[in-house]
């Protein structure tokens, strides 16, 4: 199997050294990653400017890599024109959870979302990260058997992927909804000039069978996702109203 490996916390994250090495026990892998972080991305595709790409072999031993001057989306753009047998895109393992509402912000999930764009199989892979970096050696088991479930499919597909810091199984879940608080955090810097921090808070409890209840409660979430948005009952009903 050939397997595209990105992220959106940069080529240097060791979570994406921790993925390339259990995704080596899957097949060949290449790696294109952005040259500096860029969580909270989204979907961004660089369009104003041309993007370099620069080989970087010391990263990654054994397996060709790449650093280049864009978001996630654009690596795995250049990526699949660099490797057009590309089966499968692994976007992780990004520092730092993707569930709920986060998705809709998450650079790891928009890579993903970008493989399926272009016709290749696409799965985040996320996990909370503390005052320490996670222990990725304690999650390889659990990344494993998740890309050994879900690398065994031929069909064009996209999945979200959470690993608490002890799982304790495995959940296939749905997306969390409940709302969620805007913060806006005021700060002064040394040269005091106003900065300012955005940042949210859960205002209720995340629903059973959701993404954020199952790492809440320890499990390994799996969330399967599509690229349709469309609200299917509202559009029902907008067609009766005509």
């Amino acid at each position: 199997m050939n397997i595209l490996i990105t992220n959106d916390d940069g080529i240097y994250s060791p979570g994406i050294a921790a993925l390339a090495k259990i995704a080596l026990r899957f097949g060949t892998v290449r790696v294109v990653a952005p040259d500096v972080e860029q969580s909270s991305m989204g979907h961004a595709i660089t369009h104003s400017r041309p993007l370099s790409i620069k080989s970087s072999p010391i990263t990654f031993e054994n397996i060709n890599s790449h650093r280049v001057n864009g978001t996630p989306a654009d690596c795995v753009a250049l990526g699949l024109h660099l490797y057009p047998d590309t089966q499968v895109v692994l976007s992780g393992i990004n520092m730092g959870p993707n569930l709920g509402n986060s998705m809709w912000h998450s650079g790891t999930l928009a890579a993903a979302k970008q493989a399926v764009l272009l016709g290749v199989r696409g799965i985040a892979l996320s996990t909370p990260v503390g005052k320490t970096e996670p222990d990725f050696e304690a999650l390889d088991a659990y990344v494993e058997q998740v890309l050994k479930t879900l690398l065994d499919e031929d069909e064009l597909a996209l999945f979200n992927v959470n690993f608490p810091p002890e799982p304790k199984g495995i959940k296939w879940t749905r997306q969390s909804v409940r709302l969620y608080d805007g913060h806006v955090v005021p700060g002064i810097d040394p040269m005091e000039r106003k900065h300012f921090w955005i940042t949210v808070s859960a205002l209720e409890a995340a629903e059973e069978d959701t993404d954020r209840w199952a790492v809440e409660n320890d499990y390994v979430s799996i969330t399967p996702l599509r690229l349709d948005l469309t609200n299917e009952a509202e559009l029902e009903k907008r067609k009766h109203d005509q």
